[in-house]
C-alpha cells in the first residue's frame, strides 16, 4: 500500500473521529443545559411554592390567635337589646362570637318577629352576630336564623340553647345563646386521640338524649362531628355534652307546619364528609339514622384515634362511606383490644342503609352500656331511655387537665382545625420526558466506540 494511500485513510479517520467527537459534544452539551435549566426552574417553582405555605401557615396562625384570644372586638362596649357587650370569644368566616352581659333593654336593636325566648335567661350570655358582608346572600341569613329556630325548638338539656335571636339597627342578625364553659370534643382529640371506653360510652349516652330530642321535634342535626360535640361544666359535672350547630339541620316532612319552607332540597349535598351517612353523601331523604352513623363514625375515631377510611380527598371519603366497608377497630388499632361484643354494635350502627342500624340513638347507647359492663351479647332494648352509669363513678375524665375556656363554638362562628383525613395528599411531581443525564453519556461513550471500531476496520481495509 502506498504512502499517498496511507495518508488519505488517516486524514479519513481523522475527520471522521472529529465529527463524531462534535456531534456528540454539542448534543451532550445541548442535553445538560435542557437538563439544567429544566433543574433550575423545578427548584424555583418549589421554592416558591414553600414560601407560598410559609406565608399561608403564618397568617393562618396569626388568624387562629386572633380568633382564640378573648379581647376587644368591633361590637365590644355596645348593647344589643338589654344586652352590653364584652370580649371577643371568637370570630369565624360567618360571624363572631361576644360574651356578654344582661343590662337592660336599650335602642340599639329590634326584636325578630316572631321572637324565640326562653325564660330565665342567665345574666350572662354569649352573643353571635353575623358578619355584615354575608348578608348579601339570603342562604347565609336563612341558615343563621334556621340555627335559632331548630335549637329552639328542642327543649333538652343536652342542646345548646338559644335564649332569643334579634337584629341590629343596621339590619344584621344576632342570636342569643347561654354561655358555655369549656371546649369541645375535637380540642380533646387533638391533646389525646383515644379516650377510655368508659368516658366514651357516657359521652354518646348524653349525645343519644339530644339525638332522641331531635327525633322528636322531627330535626336531623346532619353534621354531627367533634366539632358539634361540647364538653362542658354544668351542675358541678365535669364534661357534661352540649350539641351545637344547627345551621345544617333540616326539618323532617311531617313536623313541618303549613307555610313552611324546606331550604335544602333533595339532591344537595351538604355537611362534613369524613362523617357524612351512605345516604347524605348521595343526596338522598334523610332520616335520624344518619345521625346515628354519624354518631358511630365519631366513637370510632375516639376509640382508634383515626377515622374509619385513610381517604385522601373529601370526595373519597364520600365514596368511601357509600361503597366500602370500614375496617374492625382491633386491625385499626394493631396492639390494642377491644371488648368482644363493641365492634358487633359499633359495625350495626355504621350500616350502609339507614333501616339496618339502631332504630334511635337511645338504643345505640343501650347497645354500649352492654359492651361496657362486658355482657356476652346486647339484651333486648324496651325503648327507655339508657340509665346513666353509676354516680360513684366519676361521668368522664377530662383528658388533660387544662383550665376551661369560655367558648360558644357554634356554626361558623369560631373557626375550628379543618378536618381531613388521616393521609395527608402530597402533589404529584412532574415526570420529566427528557433521558436522564447517565443515558445520554452512556450513549456517547457508545458512539465512541463505534466510531473507533469503524475507524480500524476501514485502515484494516487500506492496508489490504
Amino acid at each position: 500500500m502506498s504512502s499517498e494511500h496511507m495518508e488519505k485513510a488517516s486524514r479519513f479517520y481523522r475527520v471522521l473521529m472529529q465529527q463524531v467527537i462534535f456531534g456528540m459534544t454539542f448534543y451532550l452539551a445541548r442535553s445538560v443545559r435542557r437538563a439544567t435549566q429544566a433543574t433550575l426552574e423545578r427548584a424555583r417553582s418549589d421554592d416558591q411554592k414553600l414560601r407560598q405555605r410559609e406565608a399561608q401557615l403564618i397568617e393562618a396562625k396569626v388568624e387562629l390567635d386572633r380568633a382564640l384570644r378573648p379581647g376587644e372586638g368591633r361590637l365590644s362596649g355596645q348593647v344589643l337589646d338589654r344586652y352590653r357587650i364584652g370580649n371577643l370569644l371568637g370570630r369565624g368566616g360567618m360571624g363572631e362570637v361576644y360574651a356578654a352581659e344582661e343590662v337592660g333593654s336599650q335602642p340599639s336593636s329590634r326584636s325578630s318577629s316572631p321572637q324565640i325566648a326562653r325564660d330565665g335567661a342567665p345574666g350572662h350570655v354569649a352573643i353571635k352576630v353575623l358578619h355584615p358582608n354575608m348578608l348579601a346572600d339570603p342562604a347565609n341569613v336563612q341558615r343563621f336564623l334556621r340555627e335559632a329556630r331548630a335549637a329552639a325548638a328542642v327543649p333538652c338539656e343536652h342542646v345548646a340553647q338559644v335564649l332569643s335571636m334579634g337584629t341590629d339597627l343596621t339590619g344584621v342578625p344576632y342570636l342569643v345563646m347561654e354561655l358555655l364553659e369549656g371546649h369541645d370534643l375535637a380540642f380533646y382529640l387533638r391533646r389525646t386521640p383515644q379516650l377510655p371506653l368508659r368516658q366514651v360510652v357516657e359521652m354518646v349516652d348524653q349525645t343519644s338524649r339530644a339525638l332522641a330530642a331531635l327525633r322528636d321535634a322531627g330535626i336531623v342535626h346532619r353534621d354531627l362531628k367533634p366539632e358539634n360535640i361540647f364538653l362542658s361544666q354544668q351542675g358541678g359535672m365535669k364534661d357534661y355534652v352540649k350539641v351545637l350547630d344547627f345551621g345544617l339541620a333540616k326539618v323532617t316532612e311531617r313536623e313541618m307546619r303549613p307555610g313552611s319552607v324546606i331550604l335544602t332540597q333533595e339532591g344537595m349535598v351538604f355537611g362534613t364528609p369524613e362523617f357524612m351517612s351512605p345516604e347524605q353523601a348521595q343526596g338522598k331523604a334523610l332520616t335520624p339514622g344518619s345521625d346515628i352513623y354519624s354518631l358511630a363514625v365519631i366513637l370510632y375515631e375516639v376509640l382508634t384515634g383515626k377515622l374509619p377510611f385513610d381517604a385522601k380527598s373529601p370526595m373519597e371519603h364520600i365514596q368511601l362511606h357509600v361503597t366500602t366497608k370500614p375496617k374492625p377497630i382491633n386491625e385499626r388499632v394493631p396492639g390494642r383490644t377491644f371488648p368482644p361484643l363493641l365492634w358487633t354494635v359499633l359495625s350495626k350502627a355504621l350500616e350502609k342503609r339507614s333501616e339496618d342500624r339502631y332504630g334511635s340513638a337511645a338504643e345505640f347507647a343501650h347497645a354500649l352500656l352492654a359492651v361496657l359492663q362486658g355482657l356476652p351479647e346486647v339484651p333486648p332494648f324496651m325503648g327507655a331511655q339508657p340509665r346513666a352509669l353509676a354516680p360513684s363513678t366519676p361521668a368522664i375524665l377530662t383528658p388533660l387537665a387544662q383550665p376551661p375556656v369560655v367558648a360558644l363554638p357554634p356554626a361558623g362562628a369560631i373557626p375550628a382545625a379543618p378536618r381531613s383525613s388521616p393521609l395527608p395528599m402530597h402533589p404529584q411531581k412532574a415526570v420529566s420526558s427528557r433521558p436522564p443525564i447517565g443515558l445520554l453519556i452512556g450513549i456517547a461513550f457508545a458512539f465512541l466506540l463505534v466510531g473507533a471500531a469503524l475507524a480500524a476496520i476501514v485502515l484494516k481495509l487500506v492496508m489490504k
